[in-house]
């Protein structure tokens, strides 16, 4: 049966006919200013922060403006079903984490990676793990109960390693492998540099190259003895610039499924498919690489026409429930969110991201009864999303020359 999202504003308003009203923030801007307030300012700056001046930061949001969907009436949309099928993973829901590299010290007890897997076990939405992780990966993957995990590479110059991190992933129990192509080096983050903080650097979110026998091999000394030598290491194995000619070599690493994230270009696109991946992932890294650059959702549409049926996973600037549908509207097989529930963590651990989850499904699910569609299939049909022209003029969706 599909799950009522929608329901979460019913336990809401009863709680309060008992004068009980929500801990947690009911909107994005609240929860990122209490945020603020929970954060230290350096961690703050790095999680909230994006690249350059963040104008493509702000740009992702902006994006989800320029659309609108168009209600339809007596469909009879009292039953709506959000569920996806995802690599041959059954997911009662289209939205997942995505991974956020910091994550673990977001939380209050700074193992915000187990408190992110326990959510994950807790509302059935997928947790994709980063590799700069607090705890490690097999720890992480302990937590996801019955709910399906993503493991995200990122691809380290030394080509063991690399076999070593997807195998450990592999035996662990995550269910795919998410390859990261645009952090092979850092972007320009001004909030960063302002306060000279890179938190690797000071040895934070290292635990599964720590934890890695052959990361470790390659140091003289165990890391809990001289961690200053293996930050040094790591540094020098972080960054791996793939190129077309890796992918055959990656695809050997593993029978999981293979997303590359980062590509935006539907050449790229049909690269990345004829090489043998099994799905794209339209991400911008939510503004804090490059900045300058063009949106990700206005580039979601081509991405999918390319993608030709292989599954697009898609994030950046994802903010409400609303943003969750106008990209399915626009063709994501799954929608991912960073920030709100890295947010979320911050506040109130796991709870908190319950909360953030459980909000968004809730608006999407909301919105889909209201305006009349009752499957993510009824939203992606002709017509039901149109762009809003400045003027406030519309036209129809998606490379109509009209």
């Amino acid at each position: 049966m599909p799950q009522k999202y929608g329901d979460y504003q019913h336990e809401i308003y009863f709680d309060g006919l008992f004068g009980v009203l929500p801990e947690l923030p009911m909107t994005f801007g609240e929860l990122e200013s209490r945020a603020r307030a929970a954060l230290p300012p350096s961690l703050w700056s790095y999680v909230a922060g994006g690249a350059g001046d963040e104008h493509t930061q702000e740009a992702n949001v902006r994006a989800f403006r320029q659309w609108g969907l168009v209600p339809r009436m007596m469909v009879g949309a009292s039953e709506r079903d959000l569920s996806v099928d995802l690599f041959g993973l059954a997911l009662p829901s289209p939205l997942f984490m995505a991974p956020v590299g910091v994550i673990g010290l977001c939380a209050q007890d700074r193992h915000g990676d187990l408190a992110t897997a326990r959510a994950a076990a807790r509302t059935g939405v997928p947790m994709i793990a980063s590799t700069l992780s607090v705890d490690p990966m097999e720890r992480v993957a302990a937590e996801f109960g019955g709910t399906p995990g993503l493991f995200q590479l990122y691809t380290p110059t030394d080509r063991a390693l690399a076999e070593s991190l997807v195998h450990r992933a592999e035996a662990a129990g995550f269910q795919g492998i998410v390859v990261t192509l645009d952090t092979w080096i850092t972007g320009w983050r001004p909030r960063d540099l302002a306060t000279a903080n890179f938190p690797q650097l000071r040895g934070h979110a290292l635990a599964n190259y720590t934890s890695d026998p052959v990361f470790r091999a390659r140091l003289a000394k165990p890391p809990e003895e001289d961690p200053r030598a293996a930050v040094l290491e790591w540094v020098g194995l972080f960054g791996n610039p793939l190129v077309w000619d890796d992918l055959a070599w990656l695809r050997s690493l593993t029978d999981l499924p293979i997303v590359l994230k980062g590509v935006c270009h539907p050449e790229d696109v049909r690269r990345a498919r004829d090489g043998g991946v099994d799905g794209i992932y339209c991400s911008n890294h939510g503004g804090r690489q490059a900045n300058g650059g063009l949106p990700a959702l206005d580039a979601l549409p081509e991405v999918v026409a390319a993608a030709d049926g292989l599954p697009v996973l898609f994030d950046s600037g994802v903010r409400t429930g609303a943003d969750v549908v106008k990209a399915l509207a626009l063709g994501a097989t799954a929608v991912g969110v960073g920030r709100p529930y890295a947010y979320g963590l911050a506040l109130g651990g796991t709870d908190g991201i319950v909360h953030v989850l459980r909000s968004l499904l809730a608006e999407a699910d909301l919105i889909m009864a209201v305006d009349g569609y009752p499957t993510l299939e009824s939203l992606r049909a002709d017509g039901a999303l149109r762009a809003v022209r400045p003027q406030g003029l519309i036209r129809r969706q998606a490379l109509d020359p009209s």
